[in-house]
């Protein structure tokens, strides 16, 4: 189990004559993320769901806070003593173009890993060339006709395979899905998605799916948690079909509200909720983050924060003063 608890994390870029300015990505994440189970982060770009990911696959470090693997806390580790740990816990990458090397056929690709855990073990070589095609054969790909190829032959949706697998030679327990099959064909997606889902099942690895896509979230979240962030912070956590089917926060309804997909499927009626406003990351961060583009907005939600916190008996958690549960209607298109 991996679980965060106030996790903040802050970017400092270079400015121009004002000097340094100062980014704040996440703002006191908390999230559990159970063995075996699936969670999605959604957002708009730029909310900070990819750092957090990064973060809990030991790619990025965090400011404050502390994240517990199986118990024991990292940061009281040094980076070699959190090695291990964050072994356990994959990142697919979301550019299957780029997160492969184009000089290095795939069997070269999938040998390097594979070659140091059979040192590791005292196995023989020739393991890692049976892992190989094993590995290749889980994710529905031919081991002699992909293996002896370079990424440039192979499609997309086949490259995005092939780092499933790669992935997989470290046998994880997690697997870090960050928009997994954004830059795929539409044709292929369901295949890649479908994929994720049944090593799920099969071999019983977490999956946690970053995307700003609904349909998506739900499809890999069956029976999993959808947490809603916004500008690093949670606004709306819970049981991903209580959150799609009974959103209560403004921002959550405004995503679905984007989603023409959902119409007809949630019981559309005649309340939409449309920010009022489009994002403005330079504007003062007291309140409700959302406040200024909230619908709803009230003085209260512009000088006090809201706090993570539950809505009735059904579980759900959602950060609002204001919490109401409305019909969710598409954004109509010109």
């Amino acid at each position: 189990m991996i679980t965060g608890t106030a996790v903040t994390k802050t970017f400092r870029q270079r400015g121009n004559v004002l000097g340094r300015r100062e980014v704040p990505a996440l703002r006191g994440v908390d999230f559990t993320i159970g063995k075996g189970g699936a969670v999605s982060f959604i957002g708009e770009s730029g909310c900070g769901k990819t750092t957090l990911g990064r973060i809990i696959a030991g790619l990025e470090t965090y400011d404050s806070g502390e994240i517990v693997i199986d118990g024991t806390p990292m940061s009281g580790l040094s980076h070699r003593r959190r090695q291990p740990y964050f072994r356990r816990i994959q990142l697919i990458h979301q550019d299957p173009y780029s997160a492969l090397n184009p000089t290095r056929t795939i069997h070269q690709t999938l040998e390097a890993p594979l070659r140091l855990r059979a040192r590791q073990a005292g196995r023989p070589r020739s393991w890692g060339d049976v892992r190989a095609e094993e590995l290749l054969a889980l994710v529905g790909l031919d081991p002699g006709y992909v293996l002896p190829r370079y990424p440039h032959q192979l499609s997309g949706g086949m490259r995005q395979r092939v780092v499933i697998a790669r992935a997989l030679t470290m046998d994880p327990e997690m697997l870090v899905a960050d928009e997994a099959v954004s830059m795929i064909d539409v044709s292929l997606r369901l295949g890649v998605l479908a994929l994720l889902k049944d090593l799920r099942e099969r071999l019983g690895v977490s999956v946690l799916f970053i995307t700003h896509d609904i349909a998506t979230a739900r499809y890999i979240g069956d029976g999993g948690e959808l947490y809603v962030i916004y500008r690093g912070q949670v606004v709306e956590r819970g049981a991903t079909e209580t959150i799609i089917n009974e959103p209560v926060h403004p921002y959550t309804q405004s995503l679905l509200s984007a989603t023409p997909v959902l119409h007809g499927l949630e019981r559309p009626g005649p309340e939409r909720v449309v920010p009022t406003e489009a994002l403005d990351e330079g504007k003062a961060d007291a309140g409700c983050l959302f406040a200024r583009r909230c619908p709803f907005s009230t003085s209260r939600c512009e000088a006090e924060t809201p706090v993570l916190g539950h809505d009735g008996g059904t579980g759900q958690l959602h950060a609002c003063f204001h919490p109401r549960r409305r019909s969710v209607v598409p954004l109509e298109t010109a």
